[in-house]
C-alpha cells in the first residue's frame, strides 16, 4: 500500500501524482502557533503503508522542521517506509568551500535528508562539481529529467528554434534537449562577477539568423544569466528570445524584467509560479 502526503502548498502536485499511480492522496493538518512553532498532524491512515511525502524545496528553511516532523510522525504511526518526492531540491549550489570557513551546504543538507527519509526523488538538481546525488546522499536517490518534456513543448510551439545554453556546464543538458527536439543549439560562455552579476559571451550565431532563439536554464533565481543573454541576442539581431526554465525560483522583480526582455517566459511546475506551462507529475509518477 502506498500513500502520497503533500506538504502545504504541494497539494495539486501530490494529487496529480496519486491519480496517475491510482493510489491514495492523504491529508495533513499544518499551522503555526503564535510563537511560530509548527503544528503537524497526519489526517490519513498510514499504518503499514509506504508514505511518499511531496514537497518542493524552493523555500527550504521555513519548511524543513515541518518536513522532518511529518516524516517522523509517519514512522511513529506505523508507516513501513517514508520517501521524499522533491520536484525541486534546494541547497545543491554550494558544493565546495570557496572561502575558508564556509559551510558546504549541499553535503550537510543531503546528510540531513538521508537521516529522515528512505529515498529521494527529484527533477534536474543543480549539480556542478558533483557527478551524482549518490556522492552526497547515503540513501537511494532518483533523478528524473525534464529535458524530453521541454523538448516536446518547444517542438510543438516554436518554429525554427535555436536552443541556447547559458554556460559551459549546460552543454550536456542542452544537447539532449536539442537532439530530442531536432533543433540546433549553441552554448554561451559565462563569467560570474557576483551573486547577481554575470558576463555572457555568445558564440558566432550568424549561421542561425531566421531562427527563434530559445534560452534554456535549469534554475532562474536572480535572473542575471538570462537577462544578460537576452540582451546579447537582441544586440546580435536575433530578437527577443523565448526563455524556458525548469525551476522558477524568481527573486523579486526578475520575472517582470524577463517578460520585458523576452518574447515569452515558460517554466515547469516543479515550483508553483505564473509561468508554469510544462507539467512534471507524469514523469514523477512514472
Amino acid at each position: 500500500m502506498r500513500v502520497i502526503l503533500p506538504m502545504p502548498g504541494n497539494e495539486a502536485m501530490a494529487q496529480s501524482i496519486a491519480q496517475k499511480l491510482n493510489v491514495e492522496c492523504g491529508a495533513i493538518e499544518w499551522r503555526r502557533f503564535p510563537d511560530e512553532e509548527a503544528y503537524v498532524r497526519i489526517a490519513s491512515d498510514v499504518r503499514g503503508a509506504h508514505v511518499d511525502v511531496v514537497c518542493t524545496l524552493a523555500h527550504p528553511d521555513p519548511q524543513f522542521l515541518s518536513l522532518v516532523f511529518l516524516a517522523e510522525t509517519a514512522r511513529d504511526l506505523g508507516a513501513s517506509g517514508v520517501s521524499l518526492i522533491a520536484p525541486y531540491l534546494a541547497y545543491m549550489r554550494q558544493d565546495i568551500r570557496f572561502s575558508e570557513g564556509e559551510a558546504i551546504s549541499s553535503l550537510h543538507f543531503a546528510r540531513l535528508l538521508s537521516r529522515y527519509f528512505d529515498s529521494v526523488t527529484t527533477i534536474d538538481p543543480h549539480l556542478h562539481r558533483i557527478g551524482s546525488l549518490d556522492e552526497i546522499f547515503s540513501i537511494p536517490t532518483r533523478v528524473v529529467s525534464a529535458s524530453a518534456l521541454i523538448a516536446d513543448w518547444i517542438g510543438s510551439r516554436i518554429e525554427r528554434p535555436l536552443l541556447i545554453g547559458p554556460d559551459q556546464e549546460s552543454e550536456q543538458w542542452i544537447s539532449a534537449i536539442a537532439a530530442h527536439a531536432k533543433a540546433p543549439h549553441v552554448v554561451a560562455q559565462k563569467t560570474r562577477l557576483g551573486d547577481r552579476r554575470v558576463e555572457i559571451q555568445l558564440p558566432d550565431i550568424s549561421p542561425w539568423r531566421g531562427h527563434l532563439p530559445v534560452l534554456i536554464d535549469d534554475i532562474i533565481s536572480s535572473g542575471g544569466t538570462m537577462l544578460a543573454a537576452a540582451d546579447q541576442l537582441v544586440d546580435a539581431g536575433l530578437g527577443k528570445p523565448c526563455c524556458v526554465v525548469v525551476h522558477a525560483l524568481f527573486s523579486n522583480g526578475v520575472f517582470e524584467a524577463l517578460q520585458q526582455a523576452s518574447s515569452q517566459v515558460v517554466s515547469t511546475d516543479t515550483v508553483a509560479h505564473a509561468s508554469n506551462a510544462i507539467g512534471v507529475a507524469e514523469i514523477l509518477a512514472r
